[in-house]
């Protein structure tokens, strides 16, 4: 038996199409969104960064590949890391196929972490992935755009209230929580117009999650994300999980 509210299918089908009415207006409220994003002013970059790629040493200008927009995601790999974090890595499974359709949209689309090349370019081997990462260790890029912090700063986090997830993915990732939390998942903008880089957008912690399309999926069943305290750690690397 189940405790959940049982209702015959046509009180069903009522009280969907309440619901339904209130789903149209948060996508109507999307929409706004996204137009407000757009209509943000620019920012225009002056610092001179260099990125260490797969095709060698790349200035900010030269990641953009040809086209006029760029996303990083800022992904959580710092100097200490042995291996990507796990939630991080969630998230870069779903981005893969879709790098066609971003780039059909004049759009290129990196990862960006501080740990050297050699190990973002090894982790990348073991997960599978074909997504340009590239490796900010040697310049100010994370810190300058909310990817990484400084030592003892923690992103403004307090230990004592630190939930269950950070100690769980620091294990995962090889570090103790002190290195772990100098990384933070971030998201950053730029378009580039007469060879000039402008900044258009940035989202950090939960602003991140339009690049989780789980969370989505998992809002529209019955069990919903089922996290409650244990936020996130039920969340493996694809090559992890016990029940497939």
């Amino acid at each position: 038996m189940t405790d959940h509210k049982v209702v015959g299918r046509l009180e069903w089908q009522a009280v969907r199409e309440e619901l339904l009415a209130r789903e149209k207006e948060h996508t109507r409220q999307g929409d706004e969104l996204a137009r407000q994003r757009r209509e943000l002013p620019w920012a225009r970059i002056e610092k001179e960064y260099r990125f260490d790629t797969d095709d060698g040493t790349r200035t900010l200008a030269d990641l953009f590949d040809g086209r006029s927009q760029l996303m990083f995601y800022h992904f959580m790999f710092g100097p200490s890391y042995q291996a990507g974090d796990p939630v991080n890595s969630s998230m870069a499974d779903g981005l893969v196929g879709l790098l066609p359709h971003l780039h059909a949209r004049d759009m290129t689309f990196l990862l960006v972490s501080r740990a050297p090349l050699a190990k973002l370019q090894a982790y990348r081997k073991r997960m599978g992935w074909r997504i340009p990462w590239v490796s900010a260790a040697s310049t100010d890029f994370n810190f300058d755009y909310s990817g990484s912090y400084p030592p003892g700063s923690w992103g403004g986090l307090d230990e004592a209230t630190l939930p269950p997830i950070v100690a769980q993915n620091a294990a995962a990732a090889g570090t103790d929580i002190p290195g772990y939390l100098l990384e933070a998942p971030a998201v950053s903008a730029f378009t580039l117009v007469d060879g000039t880089v402008y900044q258009t957008y940035t989202a950090t912690r939960r602003g991140v999650e339009f690049l989780m399309p789980y969370y989505p999926i998992l809002d529209r069943v019955s069990k919903g994300r089922a996290e409650g305290d244990a936020w996130q750690t039920w969340i493996r690397r694809h090559d992890e999980y016990d029940n497939q």
